[in-house]
């Protein structure tokens, strides 16, 4: 069974990428998981992440947009002790700020999900990759994303960050072609 190569010989990789990355996500909760993880891994491996995840579950109550949104000074001083997140003080206020755009979001297109699947027309865009060298850091769709997100505030949205999001959640398959995921998803 061929995988792609980015996840080969680690374990928590491997199982992250056969269960989870570039399915296509349609839940909100989800969609702001992978907003918290992804900001959180700038300038960071993602399996530095991964081994946090737990971590970041527990201190950001489940993925709870709503709970996040209402963090104060006091929990997020609570959150910069916490060693099973990474303990940066941007990253932790830039999700609560993102929470509450995430609502916004929700409330003027009725769901995260409906915003961010709009950008490609409810389709994946399906990708033809033969090796992980072709696999491009961020895209023209990844750009327009991060922009707008931008424009509505959120923070730790740079168009790396975004593509990934898009990568992790199916909005884009960017698994190789030789990979069996790429045909399951396909």
């Amino acid at each position: 069974m061929e995988r792609c190569e980015w996840c080969l010989g680690n374990e928590r990789y491997e199982k992250y990428h056969d269960d989870e990355w570039g399915v296509p996500v349609h839940d909100d909760r989800k969609h702001f998981e992978f907003l918290i993880l992804e900001s959180a891994q700038a300038g960071l491996s993602w399996l530095t992440i991964l081994k946090r995840r737990e971590g970041y579950l527990r201190a950001f109550a489940d993925y709870d947009p709503e709970v996040v949104a209402n963090y104060d000074q006091e929990k997020i001083e609570e959150l910069v002790l916490d060693a099973s997140i990474i303990r940066n003080r941007m990253k932790i206020e830039a999700t609560v700020n993102n929470a509450k755009r995430f609502q916004e979001i929700q409330r003027e297109f009725g769901s995260f999900d409906n915003y961010i699947w709009g950008f490609v027309e409810g389709k994946p865009l399906v990708n033809k990759w033969k090796s992980i060298g072709e696999i491009p850091a961020k895209t023209e769709l990844s750009d327009r994303v991060s922009k707008d997100l931008k424009e509505r505030g959120f923070k730790f949205v740079g168009s790396t960050i975004i593509y990934a999001h898009l990568q992790a959640t199916g909005v884009v398959n960017d698994h190789l072609v030789s990979c069996y995921r790429y045909r399951e998803l396909k």
